[in-house]
């Protein structure tokens, strides 16, 4: 048994929107006041504030502030548990987490609600200080009752809800295929048996327009009614990009992952190559990261291997056939000429090739396991 979450995009009536608006500013007043709090008794007198503390303090931010008491309790208590895990994941090394900030009230809005605060039954979430259930578009049936729900609003004003259940994952059937698969901007990904997937570039396909709606933004006046439209239209597009980019790797991984038993990767220093000014926007827009975490949860789900072969393999400048390795090899030129063998290269192909190689001795000498490093 793991744990999954599953997404789905809800309509709330205008009695619900009215109380999720106000659910979200109470979960953000506490988050932000208690976070401030922190901040200052640590900066001025070294003092650490607790868990237990700040939960004795949120009951006289309610005496203070009766309007807070207008909402479930639970969600002003799990507004603290999760600032309780940002500043754990913040101290871990390991991690590398950033200090917990502030929360904008134009920005995307969340609250989390345990079991105590909401109700599921025949198929249909009801939360507390409601009557009528959520009315949610279901994509498919939950394998069982949630054990918490997360209800969030983007800055495009859509409402998700995101529910954790149990399942049990379902392994796929075994598959004689290996597959390498190398990252580019040219191609998303191009593999071992030579495919190569493209380059979608919703980021570049949408500039235009991206920055003709940003440029009225700029001139609109600040809190006025217009500039939170046209704002409200910014955020739309973003939207519709990260949802185009998103849908394209959600059918690229499952399909990598369904027709291949063992699945070759690079591992890549995506936060170092960032620091590319030049590179920087087409690797975002790419999505590397996303798309390496994806093919790591699917692969373990479906009982397949996810190699990881080390970064400083010189996949693109060694030979596939002869194992040759050249001196240089500007990223500018894709094609060259082996000296050993007399082989014309594409660059991309004999990485994934070699990378597949790698991943292969791998294997052999006992990587198993999703994530697996070779």
């Amino acid at each position: 048994m793991t744990k999954r979450a599953y997404k789905e995009r809800f309509y709330p009536t205008p009695e619900q929107a009215a109380l999720l608006a106000q659910s979200f500013g109470c979960a953000r007043f506490v988050w932000n006041n208690t976070l401030a709090y922190r901040t200052e008794a640590y900066q001025q007198r070294g003092e650490t504030l607790t868990h237990s503390a700040a939960e004795k303090r949120l009951v006289a931010l309610k005496a203070e502030y009766p309007w807070l008491k207008d909402v479930s309790s639970v969600i002003l208590q799990q507004a603290l548990r999760d600032q309780k895990a940002a500043f754990d994941n913040f101290f871990n090394p390991t991690l590398k987490a950033r200090y917990p900030h502030f929360k904008a009230k134009d920005g995307r809005q969340s609250i989390r609600l345990t079991r105590a605060a909401f109700r599921y039954r025949d198929g249909e979430i009801t939360i507390a200080k409601t009557k009528a259930p959520l009315p949610i578009r279901w994509s498919r049936p939950l394998p069982g009752a949630p054990s918490s729900v997360t209800l969030s609003r983007d800055r495009a004003g859509r409402y998700f809800i995101s529910c954790l259940c149990e399942f049990t994952p379902e392994p796929l059937p075994v598959s004689p295929n290996t597959v390498g698969v190398d990252l580019g901007l040219t191609d998303l990904f191009i593999t071992s048996n030579v495919q190569k997937s493209g380059n979608p570039r919703y980021l570049k396909r949408y500039a235009a327009k991206l920055a003709y709606l940003q440029r009225r933004l700029s001139k609109k006046q600040r809190g006025s009614n217009n500039r939170h439209k046209m704002r409200r239209k910014v955020a739309r597009l973003h939207a519709k990009i990260a949802d185009c980019r998103r849908d394209a790797m959600h059918k690229a991984t499952r399909t990598l992952v369904n027709e291949n038993q063992v699945i070759c990767v690079e591992t890549l220093n995506i936060v170092g190559m960032l620091k590319n000014k030049t590179l920087a926007k087409a690797i975002s827009d790419a999505g590397w990261g996303e798309f390496l975490r994806q093919l790591a949860y699917k692969a373990d789900w479906a009982g397949r291997q996810l190699i990881q072969v080390s970064r400083w393999l010189p996949s693109s400048k060694t030979c596939h056939h002869c194992g040759h390795k050249i001196k240089k090899l500007p990223l500018s030129q894709r094609h060259w000429h082996c000296d050993g063998c007399g082989q014309a290269i594409d660059r991309d192909i004999n990485a994934a090739r070699n990378i597949e190689t790698a991943g292969r001795a791998g294997v052999a000498c006992g990587a198993t396991g999703s994530g697996a490093v070779a």
